[in-house]
């Protein structure tokens, strides 16, 4: 199995977060994850068990009107989810501060980055998400070096 592209059929939405998890106990600070796909297809259930695992026992809700939802999760560590889906152009992203999200002690997940045209930094993991008839089909590529470790990792996670 190459590290650069994994596909994957997911069953069922506890399945969904335990990819997640899994993704989440693999991965560091500074990592940019892009979540895209349809309405409905587990971007935002995949988000919430990724944060989780991370650490956050409170409620991960879908930052739709807000944009970003920050999680501190402790003095090092820092979570942003992103769900871009209301915005009209990308530009209106520059407008938010987004940039200042992006740096050395975070990880991003950025839902619906398509919106955002050239106004995100690349990603180290994209992963889409599309409908099956056994639930959903994922497909995680690794864009970078780092993202290309945290697939090495998760393909070998026996957890999955």
């Amino acid at each position: 199995m190459s590290t650069d592209v994994v596909e994957l059929v997911i069953e069922s939405e506890q399945a969904m977060q335990r990819l997640a998890a899994v993704m989440a106990k693999h991965s560091g600070p500074d990592l940019v994850i892009f979540l895209s796909g349809n309405l409905g297809t587990g971007k935002t259930t995949f988000a919430q068990g990724f944060i989780r695992e991370l650490g956050f026992d409170g409620i991960v809700k879908s930052p739709t009107y807000t944009l970003v939802e920050p999680y501190d999760l402790d003095d090092e560590k820092k979570c942003y989810h992103f769900d871009l889906y209301r915005l009209s152009e990308g530009e209106e992203l520059e407008f938010t501060g987004a940039r200042d999200y992006f740096d050395m002690d975070s990880i991003c997940l950025v839902e619906w980055p398509e919106k955002a045209g050239a106004y995100l930094p690349e990603p180290d993991i994209s992963c889409a998400f599309k409908m099956h008839d056994k639930g959903r089909e994922v497909r995680l590529v690794a864009n970078s070096e780092k993202g290309k470790h945290v697939m090495l990792r998760v393909i070998a996670d026996a957890s999955l």
